[in-house]
């Protein structure tokens, strides 16, 4: 290794006390280079499963390519306690109980959809011996049918009336009485509440950008551009603020509230650069009681965001490890915990990083995850189960705290024995830091042990901007984050959202009183009158 780092053009040194020099000097390079190779092969082993890889965070055992499932662990009662996992299967004879097998074939359409009978008959109803034929039956079969999108135009007719007894004064006139313009959410415009809540739903729902529904609705032989749509869109916004205005105060009247945030590109900020990050923020409700989502354009990832919209909050935050929200340790009257899903990525990234070189290097990240496999067990159990938060409480305390405190110990220990540049040493370090976080969900069991919900949350955002890629204004960028806001809500309350926007922008332009808007909020809608055919 020495001799190979020489050039065959170098002269070595006569001096021996030169030439001793020039070895220790090598030598620390290939101590080095031994320990900086290795490191290199796992970034890059890393770095093609996330370009080639599977997405699924799901394992895969050794070389067997057996699936593991995320919760492999027997789910307990109250009073029952979770069975380790053994470490090696006993064989044992399993009786298989016998089964009826369900028919093959096509299930049949769903019984809500209108029907259309079109009857295919004999034309000749005679038998060839003269007798006339008798119906003694029919053969039915279903065909599933779909009507594209019909275009149509809605005429507001307004009469005028005039009094035949004044038309005749000649001061001031017939006075002429009509009905006044309905109010719209967008005024003197040829949009109606159902178009403008197609168009949005398109394009949040759906991920169809306003260019390219600029397109379908020219096939449909309706010209409506892009820059319409747009200002719509922003017009809509600007309309629903009020009821924007109630659910950020719904999410911070609760007691648990989590936030993630993800990148998004805006190309005419002011003072900024096109290709400059600017960020999307979600703050969500946890309480199992209200499901309320509120996303955030900031130019910014500053901490600073997440302590404005706070501002003196008082219960429980869960986010991941960004540096942003340390400050959050600091809030007397906050709990800050963290988000085991986000360890567990740690070391997924473990063992996509040694490749083949799993079972010689791999076995401590498999060792970690099955620590959190079976944390995960114990949430699995107690919401299939049915716990009461009395029963969680208890589990969490004889079952899970045990199980973090031998987690943590040997945490400690691969600590000592793991260079902290190495993925599993990263892994471990992350763990550690942000260790009294991760057991903070033990003291409330209305709290989750991962940010999840948020995550989920943000995810049709990250979608969407897949297919949008940008936006063009801070103000565009506001008023997505808005009407992301009421759909994703919506959706979380399971009201349809096509459904509550058309009844959002009907009923929000007469809305006068607070009363009126708190009404519009998703999870006051009980019930959404059918769209007219």
């Amino acid at each position: 290794m020495l001799y190979g780092m020489i050039s065959h053009t170098d002269t070595l040194p006569e001096s021996p006390e030169e030439l001793k020099e020039l070895v220790r000097t090598l030598s620390s390079k290939v101590e080095h280079y031994e320990r900086e190779i290795p490191l290199l092969y796992e970034q890059l082993r890393l770095f093609r499963a996330k370009l080639y890889g599977r997405k699924s965070e799901k394992r895969i055992v050794d070389d067997a390519q057996e699936t593991l499932p995320l919760f492999d662990l027997p789910e307990p009662g109250p009073d029952e306690e979770v069975k380790e996992e053994a470490e090696e299967e006993a064989e044992e004879e399993v009786q298989v109980a016998a089964h009826t097998r369900k028919k093959g074939g096509r299930r049949p359409l769903p019984e809500h959809l209108p029907r259309i009978e079109q009857v295919h008959d004999i034309e000749d109803k005679v038998c060839s011996c003269g007798c006339e034929l008798k119906k003694i039956g029919e053969d039915v079969s279903e065909q599933l049918d779909i009507v594209p999108a019909k275009v149509r135009v809605i005429r507001h007719i307004r009469p005028k009336y005039v009094c035949p007894s004044c038309e005749g004064l000649e001061d001031e006139g017939p006075t002429i009485r009509i009905a006044p313009v309905p109010p719209q959410v967008v005024p003197k415009s040829s949009v109606s509440a159902g178009l403008l809540a197609y168009l949005l739903t398109s394009k949040f729902v759906d991920h169809t950008p306003f260019y390219r529904q600029e397109k379908q609705l020219l096939r449909l032989g309706v010209k409506v551009s892009r820059t319409s749509m747009s200002r719509w869109a922003m017009r809509a916004a600007e309309v629903c603020q009020p009821v924007m205005n109630l659910m950020e105060e719904e999410v911070l009247a609760g007691r648990y509230v989590q936030i993630d945030e993800t990148t998004v590109q805006v190309l005419k900020e002011p003072g900024r650069e096109a290709g400059t990050k600017s960020y999307m923020w979600l703050f969500r409700r946890g309480d199992p009681g209200r499901r309320v989502l509120v996303y955030q354009y900031h130019p910014t990832r500053s901490g600073e965001v997440a302590r404005e919209f706070l501002g003196d909050f008082k219960g429980t935050v869960q986010t991941d490890g960004y540096a942003g929200y340390d400050f959050l340790d600091h809030q007397e009257a906050v709990r800050h915990i963290g988000c085991w899903a986000h360890v567990r990525r740690k070391f997924l990234e473990v063992v996509n990083g040694v490749g083949k070189q799993r079972k010689r290097r791999g076995g401590a990240a498999d060792k970690a995850l099955g620590y959190i496999r079976k944390l995960y067990a114990l949430e699995k159990a107690a919401r299939t189960g049915g716990y009461s938060p009395e029963e969680v409480y208890d589990l969490r305390q004889r079952r899970a705290r045990p199980l973090l405190a031998e987690f943590e110990k040997w945490l400690r220990r691969k600590r000592e024995q793991t260079p902290p540049k190495g993925l599993l040493g990263k892994a471990v370090g992350y763990a550690l830091k942000q260790w009294s976080r991760l057991t903070g969900y033990l003291e409330d069991p209305t709290l989750l042990i991962d940010n999840n919900l948020a995550e989920n949350g943000i995810r049709p955002f990250v979608v969407g901007r897949k297919n949008w890629l940008f936006a063009g204004t801070p103000e565009g960028a506001r008023a997505s984050a808005l009407l992301y806001s009421l759909i994703e809500t919506a959706k979380a309350n399971d009201v349809e959202p096509y459904a509550y926007l058309r009844h959002l922008f009907e009923a929000v332009p007469l809305a006068t009183t607070l009363e009126a808007y708190e009404a519009l909020l998703p999870w006051n809608i009980k019930s959404l009158p059918a769209a007219e055919p």
